[in-house]
């Protein structure tokens, strides 16, 4: 049965590389449509590099290749799973599996530091702030003073942002954007919807 693959919010599909024949899980990257129609047709593994934002094929620059013997789609459509014979260790570090980091009982995370993940985060911190207010918060406090005030913050935000991109100042306009998404991601949070489903929103306007 084929069903349609499901592409994530930045156009990517993650996908599995795992040694077709002991079954190791040996790395995970994304794929696009671009590079997943070059690993069709190469029998090589093609990446997209969201570092590099562009193709990447695997071994290029070390020799590692990844040789694709088949490609499988989990039920959602949305992991694509690559049974692979690797030329050398997978792993960047020279390891052969890319999963040889054992995690802690208290484990630290690495933040996003651009792109949706950044305002995925602020909007996860939001709703911590909303489950659990504390005095000192400013977001706790705005939100318990309800949506009509949020809202109003997202106005003033909007017309500051407007003023200073209408006086060319562009620095100041970072900021007042800023101001405004985190603003306006408080009134999601007030009005109980997700930016999921703003991005839901956008896809279906993308044609």
């Amino acid at each position: 049965m084929t069903i349609p693959l499901r592409r994530n919010e930045n156009g990517l599909i993650p996908a599995i590389a795992q040694h077709h024949e002991t079954g190791q899980v040996l790395m995970l990257a994304y794929v696009s449509a671009e590079s997943l129609a070059r690993t069709l047709q190469d029998g090589d593994a093609w990446f997209y590099s969201r570092s590099r934002q562009s193709l990447w094929h695997k071994g290029e620059e070390s020799g590692n290749y990844l040789r694709v013997k088949s490609l499988q789609v989990d039920c959602d459509g949305d992991t694509v799973l690559m049974k692979v014979d690797p030329v050398g260790p997978a792993c960047h570090t020279g390891a052969v599996s890319c999963f040889f980091n054992d995690v802690d009982a208290e484990p630290t995370y690495a933040e996003s530091d651009a792109g949706v993940g950044v305002l995925e985060e602020l909007f996860a911190v939001i709703k911590d702030r909303q489950a659990n207010p504390t005095a000192e918060s400013y977001t706790a406090k705005l939100l318990q003073s309800g949506v009509g005030r949020v809202a109003q913050k997202v106005v003033e935000e909007a017309g500051e942002s407007a003023i200073a991109a209408a006086q060319g100042e562009k620095e100041a306009l970072a900021g007042e954007v800023a101001d405004l998404l985190y603003h306006t991601l408080t009134l999601l949070a007030a009005a109980e919807v997700s930016p999921r489903d703003v991005w839901a929103e956008l896809a279906k306007r993308r044609k």
